[in-house]
């Protein structure tokens, strides 16, 4: 038993969780768990966690599962140390640098999963923290921030995707930019309401991003979009339907030429998110979204296109096809490899899950 993996079966053989019990609760497949417990995948800090969350009520944390996690942080904070010294002893970068840094990531968020990205973020963050003596460098923080906060669980408060996202808002307003300022909230409203996460948190982002500015942005944009998925949450299909048709007015004059980046909204990106809201509501708008969504976007980013299959999922179990809709959300989910996998597309499998579970 000398690798992670196998601590990990212990600890979940230890509260009598079978494999499918465990993939169904943590929201991996279940024949990436097995590959991750017989050593043949690397036990991620993000999977570790779900196990932690999963089992940490019935197993002794300090007998078993902790000594997993405990070989997954130190080499994280080593890496960031390592990180910090390197690009200390290879001197500060110019603001046009972090500026094409965080472009980058931009993009890399699109394609990376959020184990991959999560790391070498944080590494990067770890650097511009100590070289903030530039407004300019503030909102290139904020950006970078509110994009790690989307990499992080937005169920667990201060610890995770929440305090990212406070964090992100005053660095934005150090900036000084407004534009920043508007995009980072509206931003990680959306991500929180996307999610169904902290929907008070996700109304008070979106509700801080409308009211500094009325001018036509994507954060504008985004802002409005999350407060229609806060109001379809609530049961209120009329304002949440109002808020889409404003956040779409927007968006046809906001709307963005970049196709492949966290900090554009291209058409296919918005029919996107517009298919999610469509699909909790039951709106028979929806197939038109998810049409629009797969024949408008990138044939590169095939994370976006499992979205769709969820919300088809999601769809299919509100109507009544339980079996069917969860069996296709999950087929879907499995068709993706693990190392491309969100913590946006396992809440949604999670979502998917509820809806089924609900009596009709």
């Amino acid at each position: 038993m000398d690798h992670v993996g196998a601590r990990l079966r212990v600890a979940r053989e230890a509260a009598a969780v079978t494999l499918t019990q465990m993939a169904a609760r943590t929201n991996y497949s279940k024949s990436h768990l097995c590959n991750v417990e017989l050593g043949k995948r690397p036990a991620t800090p993000d999977l570790v966690l779900a196990y932690e969350r999963v089992l940490g009520e019935s197993v002794n944390r300090r007998g078993v599962l902790t000594l997993a996690a405990t070989l997954v942080a130190p080499t994280a904070v080593a890496e960031l140390i390592q990180h910090g010294f390197a690009a200390a002893m290879d001197g500060r970068r110019e603001v046009d640098d972090w500026v094409a840094r965080a472009e980058a990531y931009g993009q890399d968020y699109m394609s990376l999963g959020a184990a991959e990205l999560q790391g070498r973020l944080a590494a990067d963050l770890v650097v511009l923290q100590q070289e903030l003596d530039d407004p300019h460098l503030w909102g290139v923080a904020a950006r970078l921030m509110t994009v790690h906060g989307k990499t992080l669980p937005g169920n667990d408060g201060g610890r995770g995707a929440i305090r990212s996202y406070e964090m992100a808002a005053i660095a934005a307003d150090r900036c000084g930019d407004l534009e920043i300022r508007v995009w980072v909230r509206g931003r990680a409203a959306l991500a929180l309401a996307y999610e169904g996460a902290h929907l008070p948190v996700a109304a008070r982002l979106a509700e801080q991003a409308v009211a500094l500015s009325d001018r036509p942005t994507l954060g504008r944009l985004t802002a409005l979009t999350a407060q229609a998925h806060v109001a379809a949450f609530r049961g209120d299909a009329a304002t949440s339907l109002a808020r889409l048709d404003d956040a779409r007015r927007v968006f046809d004059t906001a709307g963005s030429d970049e196709q492949i980046s966290d900090f554009a909204v291209p058409e296919w990106r918005f029919h996107t998110f517009e298919s999610m809201l469509l699909a909790r509501l039951g709106h028979p708008r929806a197939v038109a979204a998810q049409e629009a969504a797969d024949r408008t976007r990138p044939a590169t980013l095939p994370r976006f296109a499992t979205h769709i299959e969820l919300h088809r999922g999601l769809m299919m179990a509100a109507a009544g096809d339980a079996a069917g809709g969860l069996d296709h959300a999950r087929r879907a989910l499995d068709r993706l490899p693990p190392e491309r996998h969100s913590l946006s597309l396992r809440l949604l499998l999670a979502e998917v899950e509820r809806v089924t579970a609900a009596p009709h």
